[in-house]
């Protein structure tokens, strides 16, 4: 099981590092970049607001408003993402240049709906880029500070303590079972793989096609490609079936608290779908979307 080095020897680590390895720029009051990179999505079961986590920030759209704004003025790089309750998230990435962290935020949890965070391990030791979490149970995938190689771990105690698993190869999306925490499905840079032991041991899944995913209560799985076109599953991912199209290439892909599906294009626009990804509106729009048409 792995924990996290004590903070004080954390805190030495130089070179604060963002999305790439880059540490996001110093920002002016005066200049907010808006939402840029969209790495994750979810909404707030307590007023059904629509967080976006981003490279430069997290960002609250509230029900009803397509209008986004920042939170709490941080700009916290926020790689993995994750709601797991009434105004309760989990994330990682990488710390808002102005604080004296370490470069690799490990696991961190917000209990304000990400207005302030707080440590809750491997903190200086991972960035993780993906997160699931169902109940006590954690799923992250991302970067080792030490190694640079990537690390996926498990946890059944709500991330304090950590086993580490083998991936079958580097995932950009991991969802899990609403009927078992131990089966997930996980999409990686070539294919689907699945797991019906907690990530110990994969097979490769489904059609192979790749995409980011989103698994609802009804048992429902859901995929989005690079190409933006939209399946849907109600096998757990053996088969699938042809939806429609977001439009665009997914920055991000998640299930709203009403079961709609959220996706986020690049330029900063969430859109979703209340039926079955057949067809999308738009949800949320940039604020400086906004200001450019007046």
């Amino acid at each position: 099981m792995r924990r996290a080095r004590p903070l004080a020897v954390l805190l030495a680590a130089v070179g604060l590092m963002a999305c790439g390895e880059q540490a996001p720029p110093a920002l002016e009051e005066s200049s907010d970049p808006g939402p840029i990179h969209v790495h994750g999505l979810g909404v707030n079961p307590a007023d059904g607001a629509l967080f976006i986590a981003t490279h430069t920030g997290l960002f609250r759209a509230p029900a009803g408003h397509t209008r986004s704004e920042r939170v709490a003025d941080r700009y916290q790089d926020t790689m993995g993402f994750a709601v797991v309750g009434p105004d309760r998230f989990l994330g990682s990435g990488h710390p808002d240049a102005r604080e004296e962290l370490p470069p690799f935020l490990g696991l961190i949890a917000s209990q304000d709906a990400g207005k302030t965070w707080r440590p809750v391990s491997l903190m200086g030791e991972v960035d993780f880029h993906v997160i699931a979490a169902a109940g006590r149970t954690v799923y992250g995938f991302g970067s080792n500070f030490d190694t640079r190689q990537p690390d996926f771990l498990a946890s059944s105690d709500g991330g304090r303590t950590w086993g580490e698993r083998t991936p079958p190869e580097p995932l950009v999306d991991l969802v899990i079972d609403p009927a078992d925490p131990a089966h997930v499905v996980a999409g990686g840079e070539g294919g689907l793989f699945a797991s019906r032991d907690g990530g110990r041991r994969w097979r490769g899944w489904g059609d192979g096609e790749p995409g980011l995913l989103s698994w609802s209560p009804s048992g429902r799985l859901y995929r989005v490609a690079d190409d933006g076109g939209v399946a849907v599953s109600g096998d757990a991912g053996r088969t699938w079936r042809e939806a429609g199209s977001l439009g665009g290439e997914p920055g991000a892909f998640e299930l709203g608290a009403r079961g709609e599906l959220l996706a986020a294009l690049h330029d900063g626009t969430v859109k979703q779908s209340r039926d079955d990804g057949r067809t999308w509106t738009v949800r949320s729009v940039p604020t400086q979307q906004i200001r450019a048409g007046g």
